[in-house]
C-alpha cells in the first residue's frame, strides 16, 4: 500500500452496536444481548437461510421495524457535528440508519443494511425498503427471491478496503461502542497511524488498544462533550479532565465477559 499523508482535519469513527444501545437497540454479545437469545446457526448464515429462509425473515424483519422505530442519540448527533469543522468519515459494524438519520452524510457499513433488500440471483441488484418487512415470494425486477441486505458470517463483509484507505489517512480515530471481538473489522483499529491521535469509547474501556486513550462511559453521554472539545466550542468545550470527571460520576456497571470471534481476515465474524 502506498503511504498516505495524516490529514489533521479528518476524522474516521469506528462504530459498534453501544451507540446505539442508548436508543433501544439491542446489543448482540453482552448478557441479554441478541445472541443470547438466537442461535447464530439459526439466523445469521448462507446456511440458515438455505434450510429455513421463513425464519431467517421473521429475524430480520422484526430487527428492522425495531430499528426503524428508534431514533438517533445524542452519540450519533455528536459524531455529526463534527462535521462542521472536519472531514468525518464513520465506518460502522451496525446495520441500522442512525448515523444517516443523526446527520452524518459519509457513512460506510460494513455489515450491510437492515433498511435495503437484496436480490438472492444478482447481489448488484439492491433496493430501499425502509422498515418494510420482506415476505418470501417478494422478488427482484430479475425474480429472485429478495434477502435481507446483511452480511452474514461466512461473507465477505462490504467495502473493506475502502474502510482501510480512510483510516490510514485519518488524524483523528475515535472507536465508539464496540467490544473489538468481531473480525475482520476489529482489525481496522492497526491501520491507525502512529501520530493520529486515537480515543476509545465503551462501557468497557479496558478493551482499549495500544496507542488508544480510553473514555469510559457511554456513548451517548461521553461523545457530546469530546465533539465540543474537539470542536473548540468555548462555551461548551468539555476538558480532557473534565470528561474524566464525568465519568467518575457514572455508576459503575457489572461488564460481561466478552466473547472472542476469530474468523479469518476478509470474512465476517458477524454481530448482525
Amino acid at each position: 500500500m502506498s503511504q498516505l499523508s495524516l490529514n489533521p482535519r479528518k476524522i474516521v469513527v469506528l462504530s459498534g452496536a453501544g451507540i446505539s444501545a442508548p436508543s433501544g437497540l439491542a446489543t448482540f454479545r453482552d448478557a441479554g444481548g441478541i445472541w443470547s437469545k438466537y442461535r447464530i446457526e439459526d439466523v445469521a448464515t448462507p446456511e440458515a437461510w438455505a434450510k429455513n429462509p421463513g425464519l431467517v425473515l421473521e429475524f430480520y424483519n422484526a430487527r428492522r421495524a425495531q430499528a426503524a422505530a428508534a431514533l438517533p442519540n445524542d452519540g450519533h448527533r455528536a459524531i455529526a457535528a463534527l462535521e462542521s469543522r472536519f472531514e468525518v468519515v464513520v465506518i460502522t459494524q451496525n446495520v441500522d440508519d442512525l448515523h444517516e438519520r443523526g446527520g452524518s452524510n459519509r457513512v460506510i457499513h460494513l455489515h450491510g443494511e437492515l433498511s435495503k433488500a437484496r436480490s438472492t440471483i444478482d447481489p448488484l441488484l439492491i433496493q430501499e425498503i425502509g422498515g418494510a418487512p420482506i415476505r418470501l415470494g417478494d422478488r427482484c425486477r430479475r425474480g429472485g427471491q429478495l434477502r435481507p441486505h446483511i452480511v452474514w458470517f461466512g461473507e465477505e463483509i462490504h467495502r473493506f478496503g475502502e474502510a482501510v484507505e480512510e483510516i490510514r489517512s485519518a488524524g483523528r480515530v475515535l472507536v465508539v461502542g464496540t467490544s473489538l471481538a468481531v473480525f475482520p473489522a476489529a482489525g481496522l483499529v492497526k491501520f491507525a497511524r502512529a501520530d493520529a491521535e486515537k480515543v476509545l469509547v465503551d462501557l468497557d474501556a479496558s478493551n482499549a488498544p495500544s496507542g488508544f486513550r480510553p473514555l469510559r462511559g457511554s456513548a451517548d453521554k461521553v461523545l457530546p462533550a469530546l465533539a465540543n472539545q474537539w470542536l473548540g466550542d468555548p462555551a461548551q468545550s468539555s476538558t480532557r479532565s473534565d470528561i474524566e470527571f464525568q465519568q467518575s460520576q457514572q455508576k459503575p456497571q457489572a461488564l460481561p465477559a466478552r466473547e472472542t470471534n476469530g474468523e479469518s481476515v476478509g470474512r465476517r465474524g458477524t454481530e448482525a
